[in-house]
């Protein structure tokens, strides 16, 4: 029995440690557009999400643009929420994640474009507060092409995106796991938590 455990958990382990290939093509505005290709075990499977060419809005963007409207609803949530941003440990250790992240990510002609804006002005200035340094750094890599801008007039969530890269599932998993058990960010969680209740 033990040994049939070892032997699964072996077995998974060295799946999760074969890279994926990624290339993608991804538009969001209203409406999700993509364009995404999945490689796996060096070629031998093979996946494709069809792209949306569907000119109209989709229930599922005019939900999240909707969702993020009513985010200048809710002060006291909103608060909250930028309070634990504004703990500079928490602050600290997402930025240390993302930087993980980046690294953990083979990347090849990836171009980003993203424009983010909560409809409220102070509400975008506080998001933006963090937002703004890691947009900052992502755009001096020479690597990619990457832009963030806020939108401060308008309740607006805009990506467009291409590219190819290449994964170990078994490092995001480990880098993930570590991030969520650290102690500012399990702080923050529990912060959001308590006050929902």
């Amino acid at each position: 029995m033990l040994t049939g455990v070892l032997a699964f958990l072996l077995s998974l382990l060295a799946l999760l440690a074969i890279p994926v290939s990624l290339t993608f093509h991804v538009s969001w505005q209203q409406d999700l557009q993509n364009d995404i290709r999945l490689k796996w075990a060096f070629g031998l499977v093979r996946m494709r999400i069809a792209p949306d060419r569907s000119g109209e809005s989709s229930p599922e963007g005019e939900k999240v643009q909707q969702k993020i409207a009513r985010s200048g609803r809710a002060p006291g949530k909103e608060r909250n929420v930028f309070a634990v941003i504004r703990q500079k440990r928490f602050r600290q250790r997402i930025i240390r994640f993302v930087s993980d992240l980046w690294h953990a990510i083979h990347k090849k002609n990836v171009n980003l474009r993203a424009r983010i804006g909560l409809g409220d002005p102070a509400d975008t200035g506080q998001l933006w507060a963090m937002l703004g340094p890691m947009a900052g750094m992502l755009a001096s890599i020479q690597e990619v092409s990457i832009t963030i801008e806020p939108e401060f007039l308008d309740t607006t969530i805009e990506l467009d995106g291409s590219g190819s890269i290449r994964i170990i599932p078994l490092q995001i998993i480990y880098l993930t796991t570590a991030m969520l058990l650290s102690p500012p960010v399990w702080r923050g969680i529990r912060q959001i938590r308590t006050v929902e209740q």
